[in-house]
């Protein structure tokens, strides 16, 4: 009978796991260290390997040859575990056994030894489901601890748990796994099954998985089964997932840079007739314009073709602009009767908006520098025509120009002065924003948490924030966000005690400042100790009375 793969490859040790390597290692230090305690709980999304871990510390707590933790998958004990057959390791689903009685019958179970293995362990899957005496009947099990009995509870629900079992368990929080370990994990089981596959067929299913890895191994078993021959390629990847074909969506976003809707209302008719979902297609959308934006900020591109660098060339306010369109259209055409029509009038505002496509920096310097030299050209010819013996020879071409954004300096002196009058207060001020930066980093998402990623707290006063970035497009960029300002001082006001407005500078900017207020401070302050010195010594008392005039 055939396996399916998420039962197949199903991790049988710590180090099998992929993407909860913190949960893994303190598990097998406790078993190592012989630090069992009676009750733990694993919560997080699901697929994310809570049952196999709960399994492999039951097998890891009771082998007798277990080494640095790792139990050895060889003995009877193990071999039960895996199979379900060992009558001291329980495993119970409270979707379906949420009651009462069945909590009462493990309640009384659990007072009798286990027979073969060193520890009764019961695994108490979606325990969120039982009902509230069942809790309570659990809660009493919990707070009287029978010796050598651990129960592992597993839900994808913390919020439903009650505090009363929250404060009698060891909490692991289990994390979406990372597309980037998916992929390498999908890659090394078609290795084993000598499957050959395309790049972007795997990118696909790991994208697709949403951070879980039993829903990425059952997209690929479809996958497989539809596969012909020896390898995946990205058409049935596309075909299982209902995912937008990635050369449809460079399409479509190239004729919304170039505002030509009527070939991008083309290439949206095309997906329709082809039966792709418009909910799906918007989604998709929404994710190939975030990859443009952090492909812009620095980030890894994952897209081969030439089109999609073509697309690079839009501007970032003009992304965030159909992001947040692209946005608030998606929940209309997951409610309406019609998505299509929907679709549609997304795509019509989308190619309204001014794409603002920008040459290479290259290019763009070159043209400077070329309207440079002939005005320069320019006026030798004049000078050569009003006689001028001597003309100046024509320089090279000079670097191209920008308009940069630049900061309020005014601001910034303001916030050094007062770090001179008290340097105790900004130096407080400082270190409560740099203790709680992560905290922001975390809490922000999307386009915000791409610009302050780039970022760091350099100074700080009650009013305003200075934040140096190393790029001075991404500075600009940042001030023009009036909802990152806001979201800023609301997550400092919670995690720092106040709430200060950002003030983005270049750091070449913010060195050049913070030198130029340097230097006119110590020159203020060379002048003052001039004047003291001109007054006779036992008139110190005087000095502010004293007025030095020059003749």
């Amino acid at each position: 009978m055939y396996q399916a793969l998420y039962r197949k490859y199903r991790s049988q040790t710590f180090s099998q796991l992929v993407g909860q390597e913190v949960v893994a290692k303190t598990l097998k230090q406790a078993v190592e260290q012989e630090k069992i305690s009676h009750a733990y709980l694993f919560s997080g999304p699901r697929g994310t390997g809570k049952t196999s871990v709960a399994k492999i510390f039951a097998k890891a707590m009771n082998c007798p040859n277990q080494v640095n933790g790792e139990p050895c998958n060889n003995c009877y004990i193990c071999q039960a575990v895996t199979d379900g057959s060992l009558e001291d390791v329980i495993e119970m689903d409270a979707a379906s056994n949420n009651g009462v009685d069945e909590i009462r019958e493990i309640r009384d179970k659990s007072t009798y030894a286990p027979s073969l293995a060193r520890y009764k362990v019961y695994i108490i899957d979606e325990v969120h489901m039982l009902s509230t005496g069942a809790f309570n009947a659990l809660l009493k099990t919990l707070e009287e601890p029978t010796q050598n009995v651990v129960f592992i509870l597993a839900t994808t629900e913390l919020h439903k748990i009650p505090a009363t079992i929250l404060s009698r368990v060891q909490r692991f929080e289990f994390k979406s796994i990372k597309t980037k370990d998916i992929k390498e994990h999908i890659l090394y089981i078609l290795e084993k099954e000598q499957i050959s596959s395309d790049p972007e067929a795997v990118e696909i299913i790991a994208r697709r998985a949403e951070g879980g890895m039993r829903d990425a191994l059952s997209i690929l078993d479809q996958a497989l089964s539809l596969t012909q021959g020896n390898s995946l390629t990205t058409a049935i990847s596309e075909e299982i997932t209902g995912t937008i074909s990635l050369r449809a969506l460079d399409d479509y976003v190239a004729a919304l840079a170039q505002q030509n809707i009527s070939k991008a209302l083309e290439c949206l008719n095309l997906l329709f007739d082809n039966g792709k979902s418009m909910t799906r297609f918007v989604t998709d959308l929404l994710q190939y314009l975030r990859d443009l934006l952090i492909v812009q900020t620095g980030g890894e591109n994952t897209h081969l073709s030439a089109v999609f660098e073509e697309n690079l060339s839009i501007s970032q306010d003009s992304l965030f602009e159909m992001i947040a369109l692209a946005t608030n259209s998606l929940a209309d055409i997951k409610e309406s009767l019609q998505p299509k029509i929907y679709a549609e009038m997304m795509t019509i505002r989308l190619g309204e908006i001014k794409s603002d496509q920008v040459l290479p920096l290259a290019v763009e310097n070159e043209i400077v520098a070329l309207r440079q030299e002939v005005a320069l050209l320019k006026q030798e010819l004049a000078n050569i025509g009003a006689g001028s013996q001597q003309p100046s020879p024509v320089p090279s071409r000079p670097a191209a120009t920008k308009t940069v954004y630049r900061v309020d300096r005014n601001k910034v002196q303001i916030i050094l002065q007062e770090a001179v009058e008290n340097p105790d207060l900004a130096r407080q001020n400082l270190i409560r924003l740099q203790n709680a930066w992560q905290e922001v980093i975390e809490s922000l998402a999307g386009p915000d948490k791409a610009l302050l990623v780039g970022s760091q707290p350099v100074a700080a006063n009650e009013n305003h924030a200075i934040l140096a970035f190393e790029s001075n497009f991404n500075a600009g960029q940042t001030m023009k966000r009036d909802n990152l300002n806001t979201m800023f001082g609301n997550i400092l006001s919670q995690a720092a005690g106040f709430s200060p407005e950002i003030l983005a500078i270049s750091m070449e900017e913010w060195k050049e400042v913070r030198a130029a207020f340097s230097a006119k401070s110590k020159s203020s302050q060379t002048e003052k100790e001039a004047e003291n010195s001109l007054i006779p010594q036992g008139f110190e008392f005087l000095a502010d009375k004293v007025k030095v005039e020059e003749d």
